[in-house]
């Protein structure tokens, strides 16, 4: 009978706990608090969990030059202000991100091992408290293959595709 009682008891406590907590402006929300206890472990499991079951196994297009080419565009154009460009620090905005944005171009944060559906779910659904937005309203299909495509082939881009990914060189007027 007491263990049936602390059980009971210990159902209601945790929730009454845990409400308490969230109610008393202690939890840690700023962008530059460190994450709560488990919220990486349980964030990262239900993420991988819902992508594993939700995204395409098989590609729409082939990674040749013109789709690694149109892939560069549209990172460069929709990407790039937070996963930084090629050859480039990280972009101001990704240094006041929680959790910081990887640096998709550079070779410690590529997603080379990442089969370019699982890029193409991220980039299409996007992935919330992370500031990855989802770009289903805003990008074709076609542009998210191609982006995802160009990123699961990073490390093997052709010479159009990093000349498109380069940083902007600043125009030099002359002196008079």
């Amino acid at each position: 009978m007491k263990f049936i009682l602390g059980l009971i008891f210990g159902i209601i406590l945790v929730p009454v706990v845990v409400v308490l907590y969230l109610l008393s402006g202690r939890a840690p929300v700023a962008a530059s608090d460190p994450p709560m206890p488990f919220e990486k472990l349980i964030a990262k499991t239900a993420l991988n969990a819902t992508i594993k079951k939700g995204m395409p196994t098989t590609l729409p297009m082939q990674a040749d030059e013109a789709t690694l080419l149109a892939g560069a565009h549209v990172y460069r154009e929709d990407c790039a202000m937070c996963h930084g460009r090629l050859n480039q620090p990280a972009p101001i905005l990704a240094k006041g991100m929680s959790p910081p944005p990887p640096q998709l171009l550079q070779k410690e944060d590529m997603v080379t091992d990442d089969p370019p559906g699982k890029i193409y779910w991220q980039a299409k659904n996007g992935i919330r408290l992370t500031g990855m937005p989802g770009f289903k309203a805003s990008l074709s299909d076609d542009q998210l293959w191609q982006v995802s495509i160009l990123l699961a082939n990073a490390d093997k881009l052709p010479a159009s595709a990093q000349q498109e990914l380069a940083p902007a060189t600043p125009e030099v007027t002359p002196q008079k």
